[in-house]
């Protein structure tokens, strides 16, 4: 397997777009730049930002331990997602595979271009059937998702499953660790240098608290980072962002200390939940969320809705009939919800 081999043929001849800031990008206090048609007057934002991001990508790359060259920004994981689908699975002929219950948009993406989704649903206890997955690879298998943490269940997907798929997968593998600040298993970035067909994707939004700011990251080899830099929107990371996500990196020991809160809140949830009759069973969590089996899902929804309590109803999704999805607040928003759910005990 080679990753040239899996790159869809048009991108393979396509040039990327070459922007001002591609072509010339210095100390903007040295040079006079009139190459971009931009308004001269100065309002700290009237230049285009850095495409490429290498400020920000340094400052990530001494975290994560990794070169930035291994590295992607996007507008938000879910653009990062997007890029990958266009840059290796052709429209109307490859197939991705996902595992449900997991993350919706792995379906969204795949319809909107065109890709045939497999799913392989997980087995009881939220984790991998391995045989079944494998069984379901064809030749134009591109991508398999795995999203461990796993989103809604919150519990992390065996380590030696993963493995045993990437050994004998020919495509594609996206881990999708959107919650991996919150497990006591480390992320799999470390494997990037034995698995080259292995993509991982994090984000700004659920540790590092900023949601808002819609900053997904991508870890790869340097020859999947290239193609999807090839395919990127050329300033598909605003300045405003790239500059706060650079204030949060550079402050990383604050958004480590709010990880061990919600941690600590999660396991006095966990237990404090186990007193509420109408909650019957409280899924293992390794994120930011506990998955509840309730009596009746609908109906304790709209209980807590109507006490202004917002949660998530997981009902129809599959091995989650009867599941409310409870993310961890701070230890006042936890009393608050204790409160009403005691409430509601009958």
């Amino acid at each position: 397997m080679t990753i040239d081999n899996l790159i869809r043929k048009n991108i393979k001849k396509m040039s990327a777009y070459s922007s001002a800031r591609d072509e010339f990008n210095a100390d903007e206090s040295n040079y006079l730049f009139l190459d971009a048609n931009e308004n001269p007057f100065d309002s700290d934002y009237n230049r285009y930002p850095d495409p490429y991001q290498h400020q920000l990508k340094d400052a990530i790359s001494k975290i994560k331990q990794i070169p930035k060259e291994n590295i992607l920004l996007g507008n938000g994981s879910d653009e990062v997602l997007d890029l990958i689908f266009r840059a290796f699975c052709e429209p109307r002929e490859d197939e991705i595979i996902s595992m449900p219950p997991t993350y919706g948009m792995y379906d969204v993406l795949a319809n909107l271009n065109d890709i045939k989704s497999v799913k392989v649903p997980l087995k009881k206890g939220f984790q991998i059937d391995t045989e079944a997955v494998k069984a379901s690879i064809t030749s134009n298998t591109k991508l398999i998702f795995i999203c461990s943490p796993n989103n809604p269940s919150g519990n992390l997907l065996q380590i030696n499953n993963i493995k045993s798929i990437l050994d004998e997968f020919d495509g594609l593998i996206v881990i999708d660790e959107a919650y991996i600040d919150f497990a006591t298993n480390s992320s799999f970035i470390s494997e990037l240098n034995d698995f080259p067909n292995l993509i991982i994707t994090q984000t700004f939004s659920k540790a590092l608290a900023h949601a808002g700011i819609r900053v997904g990251m991508c870890f790869a080899s340097e020859r999947i980072i290239s193609v999807l830099n090839k395919i990127k929107p050329p300033y598909n990371i605003n300045q405003l962002s790239q500059k706060k996500a650079l204030e949060v990196v550079q402050n990383y020991e604050t958004y480590l200390f709010q990880v061990e809160i919600i941690k600590s809140e999660r396991e006095l949830l966990s237990k404090e939940l186990k007193n509420i009759k109408w909650i019957h069973h409280i899924h293992p969590s390794e994120s930011n969320f506990l998955l509840c089996e309730v009596d009746n899902a609908n109906y304790r929804y709209e209980q807590l809705l109507s006490r202004k309590v917002v949660v998530r109803n997981r009902t129809n999704q599959h091995l989650c009939e009867n599941c409310l999805r409870f993310t961890v607040g701070t230890p006042e928003q936890n009393q608050k919800l204790l409160h009403t759910i005691k409430q509601i005990d009958s």
